[in-house]
């Protein structure tokens, strides 16, 4: 199974159908053609079992499409963003990761010369040359470039950060639990807390192995053994990385989810009251009113996008946006680069419980208060997630305030709301309501699942 979609390319390693060589060689020469067979290519992976082998596939591809290739190694996901946004010398960037899919995936993420994510017509160039077969190998072989020293650049970009709390920190002592599921994470944000001033980090799953403990998506259903530590260890603060690191999820020192959409709406409190009213914010359409009503303390303005880190990103730059990011735990500072940053989002929330005094437990109880439910359906085609999104239109549109198609559907109540879409990543449909208590936005998926059809 391949799929491909606005996230980059995942397939399962173990298919014929899936992520074989042929497809990697297809997509690394068609990526090093688009930017014109030339130049140098920021490359990094996520650390996963097998990824190492898809690694060396991707950069001996390059080398022979005529390409130098940044050899970064095992890095997050924004490392290799970073790379390319702060070094005009590199015209592109590729991550071999799947993000949070299981540990038989594997994938592809491609970065534009500015150091964003391919957009949907960026895209769509790239999969007609890998659909054509139209990419082209050189004569002239490229050569492999160290890039180790990236990593100490992106940690000292992220410390430069100057509204900081560094001092409060360090006084604070923090005692913090790591979970990077032994993947691309692991060295960076252990070194990056050490340095903040953290004065324990207790590491769960921070081998660099890439030998997944548990399922590595960072929600709570998989996140009960971090909560436990988090108590066993008498810790502050439980921090949850996924594979290729660009989303941060807290646990509070209570071993309690903090909730992944928390973890925007903590930096973007951190950055606006660190900055002059009236700035910008950028949020998806599944992301948590919460931002909302911490924009409107500091003055600030919230617009949204569709689902997908780029379409945030394009955004924030449109918008001169000072923070923004995803529910998922994604959260994007430009100033130190565009693109969703675990490190970033690390940084932003300790300064944040440092300068404000409170613990995790009580930090979490002092924002906005809601109840956010997810739920899925597996899907057999296109076709039957637009004909079930179409039913729950018809049967609830009329009970809304307000409605907006441009990711599926987002239906607005007075303090409610429910998105239905497509995921970009995986053949189902999503739904998530979200509303002050969790019966309300139970309820709420459960009229749109009897409405589906």
């Amino acid at each position: 199974m391949l799929i491909r979609s606005i996230s980059g390319l995942r397939g399962l390693t173990d298919s014929q159908t899936g992520l074989t060589d042929d497809v990697i060689i297809a997509y690394a020469s068609s990526f090093a053609t688009i930017i014109g067979n030339s130049g140098i290519v920021a490359l990094g992976f996520d650390g996963r079992v097998g990824g190492k082998r898809i690694f060396d596939l991707v950069a001996a591809t390059l080398c022979a499409a005529g390409c130098d290739v940044l050899s970064l190694g095992m890095v997050p996901t924004p490392t290799v963003m970073f790379a390319v946004e702060k070094n005009k010398n590199v015209l592109g960037g590729i991550v071999v990761t799947a993000s949070h899919n299981p540990q038989q995936w594997n994938g592809m993420k491609f970065i534009n010369f500015n150091g964003l994510f391919l957009d949907a017509d960026e895209n769509a160039d790239l999969w007609k040359f890998v659909d054509t077969g139209s990419w082209k190998l050189q004569t002239a072989q490229g050569k492999i470039i160290d890039g180790n020293e990236t990593i100490e650049s992106h940690i000292a970009s992220v410390l430069a950060i100057p509204f900081l709390a560094l001092e409060d920190i360090k006084k604070k002592k923090f005692r913090v639990v790591l979970d990077t599921v032994n993947a691309s994470g692991s060295y960076i944000q252990q070194e990056l807390l050490k340095r903040l001033g953290v004065a324990e980090v207790i590491g769960l799953a921070t081998d660099g192995s890439g030998i997944f403990p548990h399922y590595p998506e960072p929600v709570p259903a998989n996140l009960t053994s971090l909560c436990e530590a988090v108590v066993s260890n008498n810790a502050d603060l439980g921090i949850a990385i996924d594979p290729d690191a660009d989303r941060c999820v807290l646990i509070t020192n209570a071993g309690e989810p903090f909730i992944e959409e928390n973890t925007i709406v903590l930096a973007a409190e951190e950055v606006l009251f660190n900055m002059d009213r009236g700035q910008n914010v950028v949020v998806n359409l599944s992301t948590t009113r919460a931002i909302d009503d911490i924009a409107e303390q500091y003055g600030a303005t919230v617009h949204r996008t569709a689902v997908g880190e780029i379409n945030v990103a394009k955004k924030m730059i449109d918008t001169s946006a000072v923070i923004g990011g995803e529910g998922s735990g994604g959260v994007i500072f430009p100033a130190v680069h565009i693109g969703r940053d675990s490190l970033v989002a690390v940084a932003l929330v300790l300064s944040n419980l440092a300068r404000s005094g409170m613990t995790a437990a009580e930090k979490k109880l002092s924002l906005p208060q809601y109840e956010i439910v997810k739920n899925k359906i597996e899907l057999s085609s296109k076709e039957q997630a637009s004909e079930m999104i179409a039913g729950i239109k018809t049967k609830l549109v009329s009970s809304a305030l307000s409605y907006n198609e441009e990711d599926g559907l987002r239906l607005d109540f007075e303090k409610s709301w429910l998105h239905v879409r497509s995921s970009n990543t995986e053949p189902i449909i999503r739904l998530i309501a979200e509303a002050p208590t969790k019966t309300e936005a139970e309820a709420l998926i459960a009229k749109a699942t009897k409405s589906k059809n």
